[in-house]
């Protein structure tokens, strides 16, 4: 027995898509060749994601079933392989797939508007069969003879309907109807009826609102592509006895060094080594504020550098930079069915049967049994048919959930798919986790308490100075303060350091210590009993003390505690502005400390104390109230986040990616706000295009039957249906 060969995945933009059905009829007619698994094509996107089993499908005979399918490659960085054999180079180019794509499909589709019509092939051929139109109508009202109109009517057929009717073909050989099978149908139906004008009118009202809606929605492409073509194809680094050489970023490892001067992009992720600078990461993140970057900062591919001269040490090579894995994000975000389509979808799959089936009784019933002329009737079924199609109702989800996920990420929010889309606009209640979320997870100095003996200046002069080699987060977070308050800093001439309880230094013939109280237990050195009530007052605020004494005694406390996000009030009041019915904090930290933040944020819930399968239950629990959001930073909440009905991470981009739903790559906790808000009116313009489509297609469906509509008038509601859906489904990315 062999062993099965490992899937590939093929990556594609596909040309010439011009319809919702277009891609169910790509889909299908792949899905017919053997080794193929998890196709998705995407019209909102022109993208085509499949696994395929090289042992028993080429490259090449997948891209010839597209090609005959009626549709165009339009590949990225892999040319069409050769020979059936050339599957691992490809394979290799597909790795890097994504940061090409974007550039190429900059080029080729950002074209002026009156460009799009000049050289597009569909753009073309609509302005032919207009033409053939003009033309017969004109030798019409001459009274010239009528094979002569009846020519020109039959060119703008044949220029303008090929596609449709090649298209139309393939979905018969598949068994399957869309709109191109059934325009076919009614325009062959008229010219047999003798009425030529009628079927060259539709064919080319067709063609027009199709070669329109593949405009509007290549601007919106254009759009997005732009926010991902945002990293530099070479950069500067040093190489060979410290000399700078310009490179394909491609070529550049991790560990190299690279020079970013004023006004250039950073090219790969990395952490500065040396230099200041202020760096625009509005990009990535979606902050607007620059930067400031210094040694030892971490600095993202696609970011701006503006004032100063960096020298950044490489951490991830091209096609693992946050850019890269935003981009690679958005486009499986886009790709991914939101629960509205799958409905949509399964409808359309039992809806267009039934029509065809009614169509068909529509022509033969009435002659039949009530004795009516059959061309009549015969018009009028064709006139249902091309009423029925479900174009716009297909279209009216994935154009709405394609704005809307590029509006998150130009704001720097990144939501995983459409299925968390549509989640967070019905967010009942929010969980948060405190640490990391509503704090910024790291200490900062609160209060310094001098004892009378020396200034408070002084006591964090001193605690400073014996803290300055440490690398424990107090210690950082003392140094900080004092350099932040401009205090010159001196290094002990001789130091020992106590694991666990601190430190100890010498300057001069004075010996200092800094440290908790069992350093002090340790050193002999009495606390008196006011001292002790003050630390416990200390602790009790949610402070963590730090104690800084010289060998004679005691001579102050430095207070330190996790500080609040500068933002996390401003986003609680807008959580509860929105009409959220719960915000709560869940902490493993201490009650008391709880209380404090919770306190500080006007969160009138908080749970404390909980260990991680604690906060899972909590999460359990509010679920019973509505939809729940959960909020943590990726690293300890991964069994909560996962409890969720959505959940958001905020930062920390690597470990988020694999967990949350919806990362908030600035951790700007405001933006949770938005993102609930932009959620909800999606659901909300979706709910607009369906309704809409289903409520047009009703009514023209009755004025069809009863003969009140021609087929021109029906092509026009259908297309007209189309763009409208189209129009108020790319409103979304144009929201701030």
């Amino acid at each position: 027995m062999t062993a099965t060969s490992p899937l590939k995945t093929l990556q594609t933009k596909i040309g010439g898509m011009d319809c919702g059905s277009c891609a169910k009829t790509v889909e299908a007619g792949l899905q017919k060749l053997p080794g193929i698994t998890d196709i998705n094509v995407v019209f909102a996107t022109e993208s085509l994601r499949l696994n395929y089993d090289p042992q028993q499908v080429s490259e090449k005979a997948i891209f010839d079933r597209i090609k005959t399918l009626g549709y165009t490659i339009e590949q990225t960085t892999a040319a069409i392989p050769p020979s059936e054999d050339s599957g691992c180079s490809h394979e290799h180019e597909h790795h890097h797939h994504h940061q090409h794509s974007t550039v190429e499909k900059t080029q080729k589709t950002n074209l002026t508007n009156w460009e799009f019509w000049i050289r597009n092939r569909r753009a073309q051929a609509v302005i032919l069969a207009g033409l053939g139109l003009v033309l017969g109508l004109l030798t019409q009202h001459l009274a010239l003879p009528i094979w002569l109109s009846r020519g020109f009517y039959g060119i703008g057929i044949i220029v303008a309907g090929f596609a449709i009717a090649r298209a139309g073909l393939m979905e018969l050989r598949l068994w399957r109807a869309d709109m191109n099978l059934l325009m076919t149908i009614s325009v062959i139906g008229a010219v047999i009826l003798g009425d030529w004008f009628e079927g060259a009118l539709v064919v080319f009202l067709f063609s027009l609102g199709t070669t329109l809606q593949t405009f509007t929605f290549s601007r919106t492409r254009n759009a997005i592509a732009s926010l991902m073509d945002i990293t530099p194809a070479t950069a500067t680094v040093k190489r060979d006895n410290n000399q700078e050489v310009t490179v394909r970023v491609e070529e550049i490892q991790v560990g190299e060094i690279l020079t970013i001067r004023p006004g250039q992009k950073v090219a790969l992720d990395g952490i500065v080594v040396s230099g200041n600078s202020a760096i625009d990461q509005s990009p990535i993140t979606g902050e607007s504020i620059p930067e400031d970057k210094q040694k030892g900062d971490r600095v993202f591919a696609g970011t701006l550098n503006q004032t100063g001269f960096l020298e950044v040490q490489v951490t991830h090579t091209a096609n693992d930079t946050t850019v890269a894995k935003i981009v690679h994000l958005v486009e499986s975000a886009q790709s991914s069915r939101a629960p509205t389509q799958q409905w949509v979808d399964k409808f359309a799959e039992i809806y267009t049967p039934i029509v065809i089936v009614s169509a068909i009784a529509l022509t033969l019933i009435p002659p039949l049994i009530f004795a009516q002329p059959l061309d009549v009737w015969f018009y009028r079924s064709l006139v249902m048919l091309v009423i029925a199609c479900p174009c716009a109702l297909v279209i009216s989800t994935p154009v709405s959930i394609v704005s809307a996920i590029g509006a998150a990420t130009s704001q720097g929010i990144l939501f995983k798919g459409g299925n968390g889309l549509e989640t967070a606009g019905k967010l009942q209640s929010i969980a948060f986790d405190k640490t990391g979320t509503l704090t910024q997870g790291k200490p900062t100095v609160k209060k310094v308490y001098d004892l009378g003996e020396l200034s408070a200046n002084a006591v964090l002069l001193i605690g400073a100075c014996l803290e300055r080699r440490s690398e424990h987060p107090l210690a950082k977070a003392i140094v900080a303060q004092a350099e932040a308050e401009g205090i010159e800093l001196e290094t002990p001439e001789s130091f020992t350091a106590y694991p666990g309880k601190g430190i100890s230094g010498k300057f001069g013939n004075n010996l200092y210590f800094a440290g908790n109280r069992r350093l002090f237990a340790d050193q002999n050195i009495a606390l008196s009993a006011s001292i002790l009530s003050l630390l416990d007052d200390i602790e009790k605020l949610g402070q963590t003390p730090v104690l800084v004494s010289s060998n004679r005694g005691l001579l102050g406390i430095i207070a330190l505690a996790d500080g609040l996000r500068l933002e996390a009030g401003e986003a609680v009041h807008s959580l509860k502005q929105m009409g959220l019915k719960r915000l709560v904090m869940l902490t493993g930290d201490r009650t008391f400390v709880a209380a404090q933040i919770a306190e500080q944020l006007n969160l009138s819930e908080y749970k404390a104390e909980l260990l991680p399968e604690d906060k899972l239950q909590e999460i359990q629990a509010l679920r019973k109230f509505g939809t729940v959001g959960m909020v943590g930073d990726g690293i300890n909440d991964a069994p909560a986040l996962a409890a969720a009905d959505i959940s958001f991470a905020v930062g920390g981009i690597d470990i988020a990616l694999e967990t949350a739903d919806v990362v908030l790559v600035g951790s700007d906790l405001r933006k949770l706000a938005y993102a609930v808000d932009l959620s909800r009116r999606t659901v909300s313009v979706i709910q607009q295009n369906v309704i809409f489509s289903i409520v047009t297609k009703a009514l023209f469906l009755l004025l069809g039957t009863f003969g009140f509509v021609g087929l021109a008038v029906a092509v026009l509601a259908d297309t007209g249906t189309s763009l409208i859906v189209t129009a108020n489904g790319m409103r979304l990315f144009r929201s701030k």
